[in-house]
């Protein structure tokens, strides 16, 4: 009997899993960092602990505290959800130990596919083909070296514990590969406590699609078809859908029954997801099973009208499967994108701050909104920079994208950089709408989808000041348009009826005057427009916040403010050749000293910051002039980390 759940997570997946909890009349219990005690999964949970500490090592993957926190809160199991500890045997084993149910698989099944190198044994044993690479116990340079030499450039280094893109990293000449084992090690270390890496030959032009299995403790296994996951950046998942496009049935039998089979062969129970390399002629490679539920699993609820967390927590109670594999459902096409507080167009880096403006799409038919955060939130340093996920779902694939691309435009994200903007690029770029996807997406359409900054036109410029200014105070009179009172348009009896005003977005700043062109309606600017032969209105978003301003224009939100012009005199500041920090986070590794020479591209600093390793290099070559950083030490975005002075020529 599970009468309390307890959810060993936090943010998007916490949420989800409580949602479904409270559904089935569970009581939830929230575990949380010193940091998010106020955490939208906290606010949500019936009961929370708090674990103390901010980094995961201090908090969410701290074991016995967590046991002791189900216990002390009358949890009879424990949800893991993904990341932190759902794929650590260990912590099935301690659950089980003290008599609570988990809600994964057994251990030994963690045991057996947690390590991908002993995932790659089995399914080789089992006749499943499997991608080139080394997957053995000795973990020294020279041992990689030589594997990545017999093997051959481009090499995948991969953390044998991990998944997410967390410890990965792609080598493609052998002077790469030290420098690339040792960060893809710390990171694994730092993420799932295990530094153990494999490597593996670097497939070209790949698609990653992945067949979702279910099983229960009857001896019942059946896979819930498939989905495509090949739009990715960092290694990470960013898109996703299901079915996957131009995969005939034949084909998604043979891999749904070779992802059963490496289930039963290690006695699964829950659910699970087989990951596969799948080439241009139709040839499938294993790379790796994940334990537990994926980021991407509403795409598969969205066609098959299934909950898994329903399903997980019915196995859970010793329930067998309700259907059988002729039963699965396989209705119209499903889409997700994930939205991250990170910057596109600075190589994809974690962003950090408070959510001054959060506005989700409206969920209704075929919409989706799982989201582990609220306006005001804090998105620190210390965890994965996923906000949430929006998923629509649609008769056939053209209609799911649509649907899509109307509720990215339609969310609204203020107060840190997201990748907003881009995943609705990636949705309108024609390649997607054809459905041409491998894991080289992005950076073959790079032009496209990280076009580089423009000037703002003057038309946006006249919309900011308009809506500024009628924004400044509530109207006057709302029951006669016509009424002098109804507009804060800046007429005076006797003297102009413009407003100068001076306004600043993405570092320009620009004096406008307003014209009186535009209307305010709530969240919403009307303009007009001379379109021959009619006059066109269209409506923008304009949501004012504080002195902040946030203007939808041309799929983007812009972030307006007002600037003071003989203040910004004074803006010169701290320009003395200082590489800074992009981003919050702690510095892992000081690799030069003050004094030393270095060349172009030096690494200099190693950042981490949620979960990753950021390299800080030497624009052009110098001499390191200061140091203004140590081992251990947090910073914040901005900092002076290091001063160059550049060689003289």
């Amino acid at each position: 009997m599970i009468t309390t759940l307890l959810v060993a997570n936090r943010g998007e997946i916490a949420c989800r899993v409580m949602r479904t909890a409270k559904a089935m009349g569970i009581q939830t219990v929230a575990v949380h960092s010193a940091i998010d005690a106020c955490a939208r999964h906290v606010r949500e949970a019936d009961l929370a602990v708090n674990l103390g500490g901010a980094k995961p090592a201090d908090s969410y993957l701290l074991i016995d505290t967590i046991i002791a926190a189900a216990k002390a809160s009358g949890a009879q199991a424990i949800h893991p959800g993904y990341g932190f500890l759902s794929e650590n045997a260990g912590f099935a084993r301690a659950i089980e130990a003290a008599g609570l149910i988990f809600l994964g698989p057994p251990a030994s099944a963690i045991d057996a596919m947690g390590s991908k190198s002993a995932a790659k044994a089995l399914m080789d044993a089992a006749g499943v083909p499997l991608v080139p690479g080394y997957h053995g116990e000795a973990q020294d340079i020279e041992t990689f070296r030589s594997a990545s030499n017999t093997i051959g450039y481009p090499v995948l280094l991969k953390a044998a514990a991990g998944g997410g893109g967390k410890g990965m990293k792609v080598v493609e000449r052998e002077s790469e590969l030290a420098e690339a084992l040792a960060s893809a090690q710390r990171e694994a270390q730092s993420s799932f406590g295990d530094a153990r890496m494999l490597v593996e030959k670097y497939v070209l032009k790949p698609r990653h699609v992945e067949i979702q299995v279910f099983a229960d403790s009857h001896g019942n296994c059946l896979y819930l078809n498939e989905r495509d996951c090949s739009i990715q950046r960092r290694h990470q998942k960013v898109v996703e859908e299901a079915p996957a496009p131009g995969l005939s049935a034949e084909l998604r039998r043979a891999m749904g029954e070779a992802a059963v089979k490496a289930a039963q062969a290690i006695g699964y129970v829950g659910a699970g997801t087989v990951e596969f390399l799948l080439d241009e002629r139709g040839d499938f490679f294993f790379m790796e099973m994940n334990t537990r539920l994926q980021v991407e699993h509403p795409v598969t609820e969205l066609i098959t009208g299934l909950d898994l967390v329903a399903w997980q927590i019915r196995v859970a109670r010793g329930e067998a499967l309700p259907i059988t594999q002729e039963q699965v459902p396989l209705i119209g096409h499903a889409i997700e994108v994930r939205l991250y507080a990170e910057d596109p167009d600075n190589d994809f880096l974690p962003a950090t701050g408070t959510l001054a403006l959060y506005r989700e799409a409206d969920a209704g038919p075929g919409r989706r909104v799982d989201s582990g955060v609220s306006e005001g939130d804090e998105v620190s340093p210390f965890y994965d920079p996923m906000l949430g996920k929006l998923i629509a779902w649609g008769e056939n694939r053209e209609e799911a994208r649509l649907r899509l691309l109307a509720m990215l435009k339609e969310t609204c994200v203020g107060g840190v950089k997201t990748n907003l903007a881009f995943l609705q690029r990636v949705l309108a770029h024609p390649a997607f709408a054809a459905a041409e996807l491998d894991t080289g997406f992005i950076p073959r359409h790079e032009a496209q989808l990280l076009p580089p900054v423009i000037e703002l036109p003057e038309e946006f410029w006249q919309l900011a000041a308009e809506a500024f200014v009628q924004s400044e105070a509530p109207l006057q009179r709302h029951d006669d348009y016509h009424s002098p009172w109804s507009h804060n348009n800046g007429l005076r009896l006797g003297l102009p009826a413009e407003i100068d005003l001076h306004l600043s977005c993405n570092g320009s700043h620009r004096k406008v005057r307003t014209n009186n062109n535009a209307r305010l309606n709530g969240d919403w600017l009307t303009c007009k427009s001379e379109l021959a032969p009619t006059e066109v209105a269209r409506r923008l978003r304009a949501i004012r916040q504080g002195d902040i301003l946030y203007l939808h224009y041309a799929d983007e939100l812009h972030t307006v403010t007002r600037f003071d012009p003989i203040a910004a005199v004074e803006a010169s500041h701290q320009q003395h050749g200082g590489l800074t920090a992009p981003m919050n986070g702690s510095i892992v590794r000081v690799l030069v000293e003050a004094g030393q020479q270095v060349e172009a591209g030096t690494a200099l600093v190693v950042l981490e910051a949620m979960k990753m390793e950021h390299s800080i290099r030497a624009p052009q070559a110098g001499t390191v002039k200061a140091l203004y950083c140590r081992e251990g030490e947090m910073v914040s975005e901005g900092a002076v980390l290091v001063v160059l002075e550049e060689a003289s020529a």
